[in-house]
């Protein structure tokens, strides 16, 4: 991947993750808390796959997304093993807001995710506009 699409690329990751997190607020300002969840998770996981496409990797599943992640900015210090703790939370809430039709959110959980989820977007952001990315 030429470093000019790559840069073309993870802003559209970016911008695709801001309009997520505008749907997620207004999902949750209409009462519609397990959807505001789901795209949450949808919010942080293209700013993940945006930090991925730094290094040139393109996971192919949401599995895939967290152990790049893991592999490449965890384990390497770039990023606290609490980071991958919340994408790995909000994925098993993702899965339950949108699979599991009994699972009940309150509007605590929801202000609770988005706060741990924009500590680790922020950071995200920070990082890659450090590296000239952003």
């Amino acid at each position: 991947m030429r470093e000019d699409n790559k840069k073309r690329n993870i802003r559209e990751e970016i911008q695709k993750a801001n309009k997520t997190l505008e749907a997620a607020n207004l999902l949750f300002d209409n009462g519609f808390v397990s959807d505001a969840i789901s795209k949450l998770y949808y919010f942080l996981l293209y700013c993940i796959r945006a930090l991925l496409l730094t290094r040139g990797l393109e996971p192919r599943s949401h599995e895939g997304a967290l152990r790049l992640f893991g592999l490449y900015f965890v384990k390497e210090g770039i990023f606290e093993a609490k980071s991958s703790h919340t994408f790995s939370k909000l994925m098993k809430y993702r899965e339950e807001a949108d699979y599991n039709p009994s699972y009940t959110f309150t509007e605590e959980d929801f202000v609770e995710f988005k706060k741990e989820t924009n500590e680790l977007a922020d950071k995200i952001k920070a990082y890659l506009k450090q590296k000239g990315y952003l």
